[in-house]
């Protein structure tokens, strides 16, 4: 079997495993080693760079080369045994499976937002305290003060971004490692690269703020996130109605995504949030908090109505159909690739 099958199948496999056990509590995840490296090297870093912003900067870029170098290397010495003959070759597969879904969030976010509707359904909750602790754990916004369908809104959106953060991005890259394979087998595969992107957006999400001194120890993670989900998120935009509308609103609805969701400052996240308002036809955007601070984030879909419960499982299932088109979609190519 060629290395660029391998990495194919492993990708199918992985996907699938992550959908069957998503991610046990009980193992120890690679993101939590990641965050763990990132706090023992911020530390000293910080103390050194005191509150001058270049030198911040600079620490910054070094966390991001080093955390890049480990994931990257750990997730390659991985794939060396998985494309080592016998006796090696299973002990390499079983890790490259693992590892693989590790770096995929498909099951672990749907079953936090369908947690949150569950909670919402429970007898005896008035307040839905229930359902706002559960939404607390996927959201960065206050959500003490949400009515239920402030809590409805928060979980389309946090549904919406996470999917191609957290589920579609690494997919996008796994098939990148998978095709530098067919280059040379030697090079990293979709372990390795995938771990690097895992392991900025695991950056962005503990430095990526702007407050403090993170404002300047966070660029270089935040930047390069951007960067990376940048060309996942437009490939969202263009397949999501695809498998959600009749083909000939395709291009209506990827105009409007763009119109709403390039308002929002952040590159990826207003047009993974629009794209997902107007495939479901849900009204989404508003005011947030952010403990003392509103801010206020993009109107989408405008003319559509604001989510129902039934409108979030809608969104899941997107997800789900869209994931198994770019699963399909992976083996085809390197199915052409291969016989070509």
């Amino acid at each position: 079997m060629t290395a660029l099958l391998t990495g194919t199948i492993a990708i199918t496999l992985a996907a699938a495993l992550d959908w069957l056990i998503g991610d046990p509590r009980k193992l120890l995840h690679p993101v939590v080693v990641m965050g763990w490296l990132i706090n023992h090297l911020r530390q000293p870093l910080e103390q050194w760079a005191g509150d001058r912003p270049w030198k911040l900067r600079s620490a910054g870029v070094l966390i991001c080369l080093v955390l890049l170098g480990c994931s990257g290397t750990a997730g390659w010495a991985i794939e060396r045994l998985a494309l080592e003959p016998w006796p090696m070759e299973p002990i390499g597969w079983l890790a490259l499976l693992i590892g693989l879904a590790s770096a995929l969030a498909g099951k672990s976010l749907h079953s936090s937002v369908q947690a949150i509707l569950m909670a919402l359904s429970a007898s005896g909750d008035p307040d839905h305290s229930q359902a706002k602790d559960k939404l607390s754990w996927i959201v960065g916004r206050d959500v003490q003060q949400l009515d239920e369908q402030g809590i409805l809104r928060a979980a389309t959106e946090s549904a919406a971004e996470n999917a191609v953060d957290g589920l579609f991005a690494p997919l996008f890259w796994m098939g990148i490692g998978a095709w530098l394979w067919w280059i040379n087998p030697a090079l990293p595969g979709p372990l390795s690269v995938v771990w690097m992107f895992k392991a900025t957006s695991t950056m962005d999400s503990m430095l990526g703020y702007r407050s403090g001194r993170l404002r300047w120890l966070g660029t270089a993670g935040a930047r390069l996130d951007d960067l990376l989900v940048w060309l996942p998120c437009r490939l969202v935009m263009l397949t999501l109605p695809l498998v959600s509308r009749p083909w000939r609103q395709w291009s209506a609805i990827v105009q409007a995504s763009e119109r709403d969701g390039s308002v929002d400052p952040s590159p990826n996240a207003g047009r993974s949030e629009a794209v997902y308002a107007h495939c479901a036809g849900v009204r989404l955007g508003g005011q947030n908090r952010y403990g003392d601070r509103w801010v206020h984030k993009p109107d989408l879909a405008i003319d559509q109505q604001p989510p129902q419960r039934q409108d979030v499982v809608t969104v899941l299932k997107l997800t789900q159909r869209l994931e198994l088109c770019w699963l399909t979609t992976i083996l085809l190519i390197s199915g052409l690739i291969w016989w070509s």
